[in-house]
């Protein structure tokens, strides 16, 4: 069997196309070959569905943890919720079994010199126990006395504190009020305290200090007597042209104890800003209460004040102007020339220097030319 002939080789002149080697995608090794210095080649990971779906999931997870707020604090901390409210304690007055039966305050009656007896209720719902501190405060407040003024409430137990309320001898009859408080993990509660005295009432109110400032108009109430007071308020203003302000009788936002005194302001937006005007205010309450006050007060509008001050000092101010001018030219006018030489004696008047006959040099020019 002969040799196989040799290929003939190819010239640069060989118009036949040249065949390349096949080469693999960038990254990637042809099959059965190895990278530069031994190195078998890496296989590239491929997204399919079982992965997609896995990387979903976990960043689902990671949103629902983000979302999910953290857990409270513990009940071993202060325990109080935003705002000063107490978040797993409860204050009110005793007696009541739920929020139904449970009294809105303390309230209690007697005459002067007996002690009125009641309970203060503690709840402690927390995992802790509660230690709160029990005080009375106002006029009626301060006649209480806790049977212990710190209590320890054990976790999830309510518990009643009793308390004796002494109304002292000299005690006007009528109404007073204060409040119970209880302060615990950094929390406060006020319970109010209602009390009747026995014995003859007297209601009496009166207003005060009415004045107009600001568009406003501010007054003062006072309980003068020995009840408990609602006030009601009426405001009534004129001026010259007519009513301006007609309010009618309405309650007040507030309850007025035996000798307190209440500084109240009354808006006025719309205020005139050229009359005079009279403010009368009109309070009654129960018990036949009742009492008027009155102010007056004048606008004058600020503008047109300032314009007729500014005129006048600009006619002073042009009177002192021309009287200066004045002045100034009756300093500055001419005066008449002095002769400078005096006549001399016996001659005729006018026939000083500046009167002197004519000079034969110096002829009319009319007689220039005539025979002597």
């Amino acid at each position: 069997m002969s040799p196989p002939a040799p290929r003939p080789s190819r010239t640069p002149d060989d118009p036949r196309p040249r065949r390349t080697p096949p080469t693999a995608p960038p990254g990637r090794t042809p099959p059965g070959r190895t990278l530069p210095g031994g190195t078998p080649p890496v296989p590239r990971p491929r997204l399919t569905p079982s992965v997609l779906a896995a990387v979903l999931t976990a960043v689902f997870a990671a949103l629902l943890h983000a979302l999910t707020p953290f857990p409270a604090a513990a009940d071993t901390a202060a325990g109080a919720a935003p705002g000063g409210a107490p978040a797993d304690w409860a204050a009110r007055p005793g007696g009541g079994a739920g929020d139904r039966d449970a009294r809105p305050y303390v309230y209690l009656e007697g005459t002067p010199g007996t002690a009125l007896q009641d309970r203060l209720a503690v709840t402690n719902s927390g995992r802790a126990p509660l230690t709160v501190r029990l005080r009375g405060d106002g006029r009626a407040g301060a006649w209480a006395r806790f049977a212990d003024d710190t209590v320890t409430v054990p976790p999830r137990t309510r518990a009643e504190v009793p308390l004796a309320l002494t109304v002292p001898p000299a005690a006007t009859p009528g109404d007073a009020s204060g409040e119970l408080v209880a302060t615990g993990r950094g929390a406060e509660v006020r319970v109010p305290v209602r009390v009747r005295i026995g014995g003859p009432t007297l209601a009496a109110l009166t207003v005060e200090d009415v004045e107009i400032a600001g568009g406003a108009i501010r007054y003062a109430l006072v309980n003068r007597g020995n009840a408990l007071l609602r006030p009601r308020l009426a405001v009534r203003v004129e001026g010259v042209f007519g009513t301006l302000l007609d309010r009618p009788e309405r309650p007040l936002p507030l309850e007025l104890a035996p000798g307190r005194r209440v500084e109240r302001t009354e808006p006025w937006p719309d205020a005139p800003a050229l009359d005079a005007v009279t403010v009368r205010l009109r309070v009654v309450a129960e018990g036949g209460a009742r009492d008027e006050a009155e102010a007056s007060e004048t606008y004058v509008p600020v503008a047109p004040a300032a314009g007729g001050g500014l005129l006048l000092v600009g006619g002073v101010a042009a009177l002192a102007s021309r009287a200066y001018r004045k002045r100034r030219t009756g300093r500055g006018a001419p005066r008449p020339p002095e002769p400078s030489e005096r006549p001399e004696a016996g001659a005729p008047p006018g026939t000083g220097a500046s009167h002197r006959g004519p000079d034969p040099d110096h002829r009319p020019l009319a007689q220039a030319g005539a025979r002597p």
